[in-house]
């Protein structure tokens, strides 16, 4: 069943911003996923179904396995920079323990996203000491280290003024490091944080994998459980490589942390 266009937050100057909710036909409580869409933070949509899937659906497969799925939006950053992007989020998280019991879902709440929205959750689940686990396919994990970090064919200067990470901050990122350090998730890893799973294509010209590898390495150091799925042969969006294994592992993640 598919809950359409449900209010979590009203910004002066702005559209009201919303989240549609999916959950199982199937009684529950249903443990629920926050799914974050892609798209460097300068466009993307929740309602749109990208492209890139192909014969695949990640959510459908999530409300089958007996998901709930929030799909949420927030604010691009032409429209507010960063930490505008994490409040909306963190809006929608207040929504779903708000109203969660009326629409049969348990306090078991996940974050999900993949490349852009893939930093906003692990960003929410590394702040919010209620989140149950994390996936994030192909993040920016630092925003100071990415362009260093980025191979021979990369197709993004990470630190130029209109990349989208300096769009995200509003400034050049290396004349902001404060503002950088403050978007990135590696600030944030700390023992308490819940287990996060990092999946990142060997082949991505957009987003290195060592971001990936970088987070997950400050999470373990920390003394917190997390784990880092190389995906190979896969460019960002996983072109190239079967979207099947990602899912499944992403699944797999979800289920040994949110339910039994």
């Amino acid at each position: 069943m598919i809950h359409r266009s449900l209010i979590v937050a009203e910004h002066r100057g702005f559209r009201p911003l919303m989240l549609d909710l999916v959950v199982p036909d199937k009684p529950g409580p249903h443990p629920v996923l926050l799914y974050m869409h892609g798209g460097g933070w300068l466009g993307g949509s929740p309602r749109i179904r990208p492209g890139w899937w192909g014969e695949h659906d990640p959510i459908a497969q999530a409300v089958a396995a007996g998901f709930a799925v929030a799909l949420v939006e927030y604010r691009m950053s032409a429209e507010a920079v960063f930490p505008a992007q994490l409040d909306d989020v963190r809006a929608a998280l207040a929504w779903v323990r708000e109203h969660g019991a009326a629409y049969d879902l348990s306090g078991r709440i996940g974050t999900w996203g993949e490349s852009a929205g893939g930093q906003l959750a692990a960003l929410v689940a590394l702040t919010d000491p209620g989140i149950g686990a994390a996936v994030g396919w192909y993040p920016v994990t630092n925003l100071l280290s990415v362009q260093a970090q980025t191979g021979p064919g990369s197709t993004l200067d990470h630190d130029a003024a209109d990349s989208p990470e300096s769009l995200l901050i509003g400034a050049p990122v290396q004349e902001a490091p404060d503002l950088a350090r403050a978007a990135s998730p590696v600030s944030y890893a700390h023992a308490g944080a819940a287990p996060t799973l990092l999946v990142h294509g060997d082949a991505d010209r957009l987003v290195p994998w060592r971001q990936s590898q970088e987070l997950a390495e400050a999470l373990t150091e920390t003394g917190a459980q997390a784990e880092l799925l190389i995906v190979r042969g896969a460019d960002h969006c996983f072109v190239g490589a079967d979207l099947g294994e990602p899912i499944r592992a992403s699944l797999d993640f979800f289920v040994r942390h949110l339910t039994g």
